[in-house]
């Protein structure tokens, strides 16, 4: 069989882009004008964008607080340009380290209470990097099933072995633990904020399950940091810092950049740095992206009502949604699933949300489980209470047209 015919299959017929678990083709979506993905923005202020001419809420970004359009931020990034050029045009481990990139790793490391960071290019490189420098041929790493895929792709580049537990459940996790041989390292990693159903992770409880079984955890806070603690990520919020080994961050949420970065004790991140593939064979940082990324955190060190608000805002819409009779799951943060169930549902109230203004993600599987689809909602500290009303009216609208609760 030609390696490309499935390339063409996927393409062209439906049936098999459903036997391959797409709900739709996207070349149908595409015609019936529900295709939900690569929309490309005209414009950007963050807490709203433009689309073919059109202005619409922004509710799908991870803006948490609304920095990426701040002056401060862009003129932090304007001015590395003019110093630095517009790439290091190395990795890391050879000519591409700035002094930017060692400001910022102190700074990130002071900000999360650890006491070394070290800065990759993106978050996904960061998890990748870390996750397979550590794990060697005998050990077991353990991951909650629904972490980010580049927890999974990081483990599956490891050459250790991968066992799973059910979301947030402690009490299978320390099955799992307790199924693996006593001479193999372990690590067990999770989620702070999990991307989709916006809850948080049960860091106390697993950090002393991991305590009891002498268990190594990592944290990947891409969605707490700047939500959580203060800003300062899930461990914070938990207040077990020293208990979590690792945390993980990334530049492209609260931080309004791009890059990522794992944070931990001197020894574990000195390993990582002279191991991590994703760190040493892929071209560093930009200046521009580092500065923006110094600015976004200097900002949120001396703002922090911007936490409260954006939290405040995630209390007010989870609230508001399920007023209207909208499931929100287990949502406990500024990001607010809408579970419909269905992908062709999904992709419908997807539609006529945007075609009332109104921005979101439509989440379908692999993304989510089967009959799980839903549409991501997100907000950020910069929506006005006015956008939010508009957002609440559109949302009310529709759940008039569909008969209530």
């Amino acid at each position: 069989m030609d390696l490309f015919e499935k390339c063409r299959r996927f393409l062209d017929d439906p049936a098999y882009a459903e036997r391959i678990g797409y709900p739709t083709n996207p070349r149908t979506a595409q015609a019936q004008g529900l295709y939900p993905y690569f929309i490309p923005l005209d414009e950007s202020e963050g807490a709203t964008v433009v689309v073919g001419g059109r202005r619409l809420i922004m509710i799908g970004s991870n803006n948490y607080l609304g920095l990426t359009t701040d002056p401060r931020v862009r003129q932090a990034a304007a001015d590395a340009v003019q110093r630095y050029g517009t790439s290091c045009t190395g990795s890391r481990f050879l000519n591409g380290t700035l002094a930017l990139h060692l400001e910022l790793e102190e700074r990130l490391a002071r900000y999360v209470g650890k006491e070394k960071a070290l800065v990759f290019s993106t978050g996904y490189q960061a998890n990748l990097g870390a996750i397979s420098a550590l794990l060697g041929r005998n050990d077991v790493v353990v991951c909650d099933k629904e972490d980010h895929a580049s927890i999974f792709d990081g483990c599956r580049l490891s050459l250790g072995e991968m066992r799973r537990f059910r979301h947030n459940d402690v009490g299978d996790l320390d099955r799992v633990l307790s199924a693996c041989s006593p001479t193999a390292g372990r690590l067990v990693v999770v989620d702070g904020v999990f991307s989709m159903s916006g809850d948080i992770a049960p860091l106390g409880e697993i950090a002393e399950c991991c305590r009891s079984h002498g268990a190594r955890l990592m944290v990947d806070d891409a969605h707490g940091i700047g939500v959580t603690g203060g800003g300062r990520g899930t461990a914070a919020h938990h207040g077990v810092t020293e208990a979590v080994d690792l945390i993980m961050g990334t530049f492209s949420k609260s931080l309004a950049s791009v890059g990522g970065f794992i944070a931990g004790d001197e020894a574990s991140i000195h390993w990582i740095q002279h191991r991590a593939r994703s760190l040493i064979f892929s071209a560093s940082l930009p200046a521009a992206s580092a500065a923006a990324a110094l600015a976004a955190l200097g900002i949120l060190e001396v703002e922090p009502e911007r936490v409260t608000r954006v939290n405040a805002l995630g209390d007010r819409m989870r609230r508001s949604l399920r007023e209207l009779g909208f499931d929100t799951a287990a949502s406990e943060t500024p990001i607010i699933p809408i579970v419909v169930g269905g992908g062709m549902e999904t992709l419908l109230l997807w539609k006529a949300l945007f075609e009332a203004g109104v921005y979101t993600n439509a989440a379908l599987p692999p993304a989510v489980p089967d009959g799980r689809c839903l549409l991501r909602t997100s907000y950020m500290a910069t929506h006005t209470d006015e956008h939010l009303d508009e957002v609440i009216r559109a949302f009310g609208s529709l759940r008039a047209v569909q008969g209530g609760p």
